[in-house]
């Protein structure tokens, strides 16, 4: 498969990134940042780009995006929100080849009625039925609940950098009680893996779809 990833310097998109490396399958990952990241590997391409929404042409011949860009709603306007999340994602996707399989990163608790009391959540459901009306060959919405970061995968937040290293401890624990609303970033990049190889019974994957996926 080749592999086509936005989002790979955040920490779910590096711990995607380092499943499509690992993967058998996978011969080819083409990174678009928009700054040169560190990682280097003979499958990985970048292609650098400062203004996502001035994305260059990007070729035929990928199999999936992997959709993991995205900012984080806190201390943000509804309108700057937005932009950040609704309309640069639209921007990049009208631009990509329909040919491919699409798997945008939302979260649970995500309103696909676009009217409910929370904002991120309301501006998420209007990105995923925006992708959903997209001519894509399949779409997928992962809604994945508490990420907790593997293999050194660092968020970009400092706030959720101190809330992750508090909470690695009780992951344990907070996977046995909280089972469907807990996963890791591992299981994200691999349930993505197996959804662009197969598919899924389903296009709306909740937390426990992810787990359930990710083999």
């Amino acid at each position: 498969m080749k592999i086509l990833l936005f989002g790979s310097s955040g920490m779910v998109g590096q711990g995607v990134l380092r499943e499509c490396l690992l993967a058998d399958d996978v011969e080819q990952v083409l990174a678009v940042v928009r700054t040169p990241g560190a990682a280097r590997h003979p499958k990985l391409r970048e292609l650098v780009c400062a203004d996502m929404f001035a994305l260059p042409p990007i070729e035929a011949g990928y199999d999936a995006c992997f959709f993991c860009l995205g900012v984080s709603s806190v201390g943000m306007s509804e309108a700057d929100y937005t932009r950040g999340t609704y309309d640069l994602t639209l921007a990049i996707a009208r631009r990509l080849d329909p040919g491919m399989t699409f798997i945008y990163v939302s979260g649970t608790h995500t309103d696909s009625s676009e009217h409910g009391g929370s904002m991120w959540a309301r501006v998420k459901g209007r990105t995923e039925n925006a992708l959903f009306a997209l001519p894509f060959r399949a779409k997928f919405m992962f809604r994945p609940g508490y990420i907790q970061p593997m293999h050194g995968m660092r968020s970009r937040t400092r706030l959720y950098r101190l809330l992750y290293a508090v909470a690695r401890p009780f992951y344990p624990a907070i996977k046995a009680l909280f089972p469907r609303y807990a996963t890791t970033t591992e299981n994200v990049g691999r349930a993505m893996l197996e959804v662009a190889r197969h598919g899924a019974p389903k296009n709306l994957l909740e937390n426990a779809d992810i787990n359930a996926l990710s083999g």
